[in-house]
């Protein structure tokens, strides 16, 4: 299939969606979506439901706050969910919306300067409507890029990140079905090999199954991005698993691939117990819910690049530490 269709909809919807007043979101919403619209996003938005809500809760204050925004997309997609049998079609941007932040959002004072929030977005559409969006944004990204520093130092590189380094995200016309499938069967071979955590290989020698050497993971803010296998393993993957016990099987909602690229989502993809002490944060031994859209780029027959949105700030809360409550009463100097 070339999804021309699906596609469509959605890139309508963004146009409608970047040129609407204020006042009219709602309508411009209620014309793209279905009735009972279904609509998911990180603390403190959650889940929510009708179209009056979500123009209401979000999509109105954050225009506010970002004046004249942009949608800037780097990788945009569609494809047969593999999680209900390859039956709906879900299409997918990811990228950064970018605008004047002259007001605030969520507490968090305004610059006057550009910013960037980093979001990755998956819809579902159904009878030529959006039927239900999983909608992930990093905000601590957003709050480091103005000066403040929601968690301690963290082990990888912060960054405006870019987009994938062949510049062949956006899949505007259809790509060759046999593409998607080796994409969509390397991130399956992944998933199978990080959800053992006992493989009997050392890290490295697991990643490199379906990893390129050269790999880039591209996390988010408080945890950050990191290069090569090697420094995947001691930046990133390798503290993650020393920190953590009981992590649960992974749920995804959705799991799709076009062409080189494919991706998933959870709510949540997993749980875990903290008992080795995350980010610079200590143990707290509390099981909490891990949030998560992963975006990959498949170079040959391994994964080359990976894009992770982590709702840290819902895992957190779970944690009892409201990092977004506290970061929106700390003055910038």
């Amino acid at each position: 299939m070339s999804y021309e269709i699906q596609k469509a909809i959605i890139l309508d919807y963004y146009s409608a969606l970047s040129s609407v007043k204020e006042s009219d979101i709602a309508n411009t919403l209620s014309e793209f979506c279905a009735e009972d619209y279904l609509w998911r996003g990180f603390h403190p938005f959650d889940e929510l439901r009708g179209t009056h809500d979500v123009a209401q809760a979000f999509w109105r204050p954050l225009k506010q706050s970002l004046g004249n925004m942009q949608r800037r997309m780097d990788v945009f997609m569609a494809g047969k969910n593999e999680m209900d049998g390859f039956t709906s079609v879900w299409v997918v941007s990811m990228g950064h919306l970018m605008g004047l932040f002259d007001n605030a959002w969520l507490g968090i004072a305004p610059t006057g300067k550009m910013a960037f929030l980093r979001y990755c977005e998956f819809n579902r559409i159904e009878n030529g409507k959006i039927a239900e969006t999983a909608m992930y944004f990093d905000i601590p990204h957003f709050m480091m890029q103005v000066g403040l520093q929601p968690f301690p130092p963290q082990t990888a590189a912060h960054l405006v990140q870019p987009g994938p380094m062949t510049h062949d995200g956006l899949m505007f016309n259809p790509q060759p079905a046999e593409e998607g499938e080796k994409t969509l069967g390397t991130i399956n071979a992944m998933i199978s090999d990080l959800g053992q955590w006992n493989s009997g290989l050392s890290l490295e020698e697991e990643l490199r199954q379906t990893w390129s050497e050269d790999m880039i993971w591209w996390g988010p803010a408080g945890i950050g991005a990191t290069y090569t296998i090697e420094r995947y393993a001691k930046q990133h993957s390798g503290p993650f698993r020393a920190s953590f016990t009981d992590r649960s099987k992974t749920k995804h909602i959705c799991r799709m691939a076009e062409g080189h690229y494919g991706g998933f989502f959870g709510w949540p993809n997993f749980t875990a117990r903290p008992t080795g002490g995350f980010m610079g944060m200590p143990a707290t031994d509390k099981a909490g819910e891990f949030r998560v859209i992963d975006i990959y780029r498949r170079e040959g027959d391994k994964l080359a690049e990976n894009w992770i949105f982590i709702d840290l700030l819902h895992f957190w809360k779970q944690q009892g530490v409201d990092i977004l409550g506290r970061m929106a009463k700390v003055p910038r100097t």
